[in-house]
């Protein structure tokens, strides 16, 4: 089976005037272009290649590497928009289409949105959405409180950003735990901090509760050295120049200050903190 929209690991089986034929383990074919074949192999070798529709809807192999790939989000470039809807560059030659029933607000040329990719059931071909929650759901969560995840940033609120967690759920960040700048189609490790009883999810951008203080500590030395060995911080700063200078809350930053103390990494001085070599 091959499955487009993927990466898939493919056996070269034959040589052609058109390029490679791969197959999978149950036979299935495509044909990897001329254009991608790599400039030494031989048959019987197995290549990682992503597969898609060409531009007349057949199945096609090829080693570019797509900006988003199947049942994934990604934030892509309107590359088109004609009557049928807004074609998305996803980094490939044929672009992606977002149907005009799949956006949220009319698309237009030249700006950037994140999209869904996945496969239609009717057409059967790879197209994409605008209308993300549909393919989000937190009524089965698969992350706990503390975990590390991957997430993408796409809303900002009244209470924060919206952001989606491992390709899969719905998260907010609250204004009050930003500390860094954000902006629409970032990815960002962020630390789930809270799972509400309606399956709300709470997301940080910092490690949470012990774990915070080793990396913490880790960034504030290594700023404190970046800076000659001197920082104007300590723990009566206002935390707005904190958050300017360290991209931290003065909570964070006082843990951090702690460990290196007692690490003897610091001086602390009514003036600011001081390296110890």
């Amino acid at each position: 089976m091959i499955e487009l929209g993927n990466y898939n690991t493919l056996e070269i089986v034959r040589d052609t005037s058109v390029g490679l034929f791969l197959a999978s383990d149950t036979g299935v074919e495509i044909l990897l272009p001329n254009k991608y074949v790599p400039s030494e192999y031989e048959i019987g070798d197995k290549l990682n290649v992503f597969c898609y529709l060409d531009h007349e809807e057949r199945p096609v192999a090829t080693s570019l590497k797509p900006f988003v790939k199947r049942n994934c989000f990604g934030f892509l470039k309107v590359a088109e928009v004609n009557k049928i809807g807004a074609f998305m560059d996803w980094g490939l030659e044929k672009h992606l289409l977002v149907p005009f029933r799949e956006q949220r607000d009319k698309m237009k040329e030249g700006q950037w949105y994140v999209v869904h990719c996945y496969m239609d059931e009717q057409s059967f071909r790879l197209v994409a959405s605008n209308k993300l929650d549909k393919f989000l759901n937190n009524e089965e969560l698969t992350v706990k409180e503390g975990e590390e995840v991957a997430i993408l940033v796409t809303r900002l609120t009244d209470l924060g950003w919206e952001v989606i967690i491992n390709d899969k759920h719905k998260g907010l960040v609250f204004r009050n735990d930003i500390f860094k700048r954000m902006a629409v189609g970032n990815s960002m490790k962020g630390y789930i901090k809270n799972i509400r009883p309606d399956h709300k999810i709470d997301v940080v951008l910092q490690p949470i509760g012990s774990k915070v203080l080793e990396p913490t500590a880790q960034k504030i030395y290594k700023t404190l050295k970046q800076q000659g060995g001197f920082l104007p911080l300590h723990d009566k700063s206002d935390p707005k120049e904190i958050t300017k200078i360290l991209e931290m809350s003065k909570k964070t930053f006082k843990k951090g200050i702690g460990s290196l103390y007692k690490a003897r990494k610091i001086e602390i001085k009514d003036d600011g903190i001081y390296a110890i070599d």
